[in-house]
């Protein structure tokens, strides 16, 4: 049996070598690469996809797991974690054929390249065949996987999230409107806060030192990781050696970066801090989209939308902030973090109206998933469920359904795991605040809310189920009432409600 295991570790090893090999790529293809190689890397691309889906569905694979898969409760807990993991892996695998994987890789490199120019060029109607044939592939690779009567859309949210369905985040994103939206109300009445002083001009390379700044300051190593530019900020993590963020900037508007930036370090955070017993194992990454996205919104929300925060950052940060700025204080920063305002783009959302992008997401894709929808229409839906929820209306498709790279990518399903993220955030906020973290935050003392994280979330990976996780960390399920009190707590007092 020890040989047996042997052998299925080094086979695992050999899979997530190939699967690091990709992700250096793709991270290639967005950021450094040159336009004219965008057929050959996708090429490239769809090559190592296959063999990574080939060893999943091998003979071999079948073999090493039909023998331990009986016997995982007598294993370690990693090596269990192994055998669950690729267990579930090859069993949906082995149902989907080679050549649709093939095809939607390929689709899929074809549909990022469309949509960052449909987007610079405010042009649905060059990327909707892209999008369509995306859709039409993803109903297709599930509809080898589905049970009788199962629902599409709920393997997808299975999928990003173990054990979500649409039930579930339909209450979750019920009991979330019953307190935002009344409170978003109350706030619109009153007197809104004057911000402009905020929207100051900084260069970009004033710009990437506070950036280098802020994600050091919080724990980023940058020996083991690296800040780049993008369309859209996203985290690529190779292995906890080389975790790669990047961010974006607009010299009027430094919250752009600085909270993009605070946003993406979180999740490098996770993945930086993941034991070393996990590399090879292709365990050492987030246990889940719900799970990697709750650090990154504690991370910028919890810790930097803080008052403590701007307590203890201020003095530091004006060293890099030009004259303008100098004679701005820590509560004239605090508030501009959280001004409350209907807007157009969720990552520039503030913290009470966030929720309400990604709900509209999620109504859209179980339209997309559970309705005869016409890909064309997809502009007017978005643009009337923006009217419906927020009261504003996207003047260009750039700034309304281009805005998110996820659909670009396949990844229906991923946006209901944000609201999960925040909700999880003030949930492990409200288990921290037992040991006082906002003396912890006012005293800069990331490094002991760090290791907290670390010892009870990070180190373990993906060991452990979400729900399992989160109960062994904070000893109970999802509570959507802790992101509501925090809500209403926090913008009651900044708007003196």
């Amino acid at each position: 049996m020890n040989k047996t295991i042997t052998e299925f570790k080094n086979y695992v090893e050999r899979f997530d070598t190939l699967r690091k090999v990709a992700a250096t790529i793709s991270f290639d293809n967005q950021i450094y690469a040159p336009k004219g190689g965008l057929a050959t890397r996708s090429k490239r691309l769809s090559f190592l996809s296959l063999e990574i889906f080939e060893m999943i569905t091998s003979d071999k694979m079948k073999a090493l797991l039909d023998e331990l898969f009986p016997i995982a409760n007598t294993l370690d807990t990693v090596t269990a974690a192994m055998v669950r993991e690729f267990k579930k892996a090859y069993n949906d695998s082995t149902k989907i054929p080679k050549e649709l994987v093939k095809e939607l890789s390929e689709t899929q490199t074809n549909a990022f390249e469309a949509w960052q120019k449909a987007k610079t060029e405010n042009n649905f109607k060059d990327f909707a065949p892209h999008l369509k044939k995306l859709i039409e592939l993803r109903k297709k690779s599930i509809s080898y996987r589905a049970e009788k009567g199962q629902n599409a859309y709920e393997i997808l949210l299975d999928d990003f999230e173990t054990g979500m369905n649409i039930e579930t985040y339909d209450k979750l994103f019920n009991e979330y409107k019953e307190v935002a939206v009344p409170l978003l109300k109350k706030i619109q009445a009153k007197k809104q806060l004057e911000t402009d002083y905020i929207n100051k001009h900084i260069n970009i390379e004033d710009q990437k030192k506070i950036v280098e700044f802020i994600s050091t300051k919080l724990g980023y190593d940058l020996n083991r990781g690296l800040i780049e530019i993008a369309p859209h900020p996203f985290c690529m993590t190779i292995d906890k050696y080389d975790v790669r963020i990047t961010t974006r900037y607009i010299e009027k508007d430094l919250f752009r970066s600085f909270y993009s930036t605070i946003h993406e370090t979180g999740h490098a955070l996770y993945e930086q801090n993941t034991a070393d017993e996990l590399l090879g194992t292709a365990l050492n990454r987030g246990a889940s989209m719900g799970m990697h996205e709750s650090q990154s919104r504690f991370y910028e929300n919890m810790i930097g939308r803080s008052e403590e925060f701007w307590d203890y950052i201020l003095d530091e940060l004006k060293t890099y902030l030009p004259e303008e700025f100098q004679d701005l204080t820590q509560r004239q920063f605090y508030e501009a973090a959280n001004k409350v305002e209907a807007s157009l783009i969720r990552v520039e959302a503030d913290e009470l109206t966030y929720g309400i992008h990604i709900l509209i997401r999620y109504e859209i894709e179980k339209m997309i998933f559970t309705e005869d929808i016409n890909v064309e229409d997809l502009p007017a839906i978005w643009n009337k469920k923006y009217e419906e929820y927020l009261g504003v209306t996207p003047p260009t498709d750039t700034e309304g359904i281009l805005q998110d790279v996820h659909w670009a990518y396949g990844n229906f399903g991923y946006f209901p795991t944000y609201f999960l993220g925040s909700a999880y955030a003030a949930q492990f906020f409200a288990k921290f605040n037992q040991r006082n973290i906002k003396e912890l935050i006012k005293k800069g003392d990331f490094k002991t809310i760090t290791a907290w994280l670390t010892e009870n979330f990070h180190k373990h990976g993906s060991v452990y189920e979400p729900k399992e996780l989160v109960q062994n960390f904070i000893g109970e399920q999802l509570n959507v009432k802790y992101y509501a009190d925090y809500l209403t707590e926090k913008f009651t007092e900044i708007y003196g409600l």
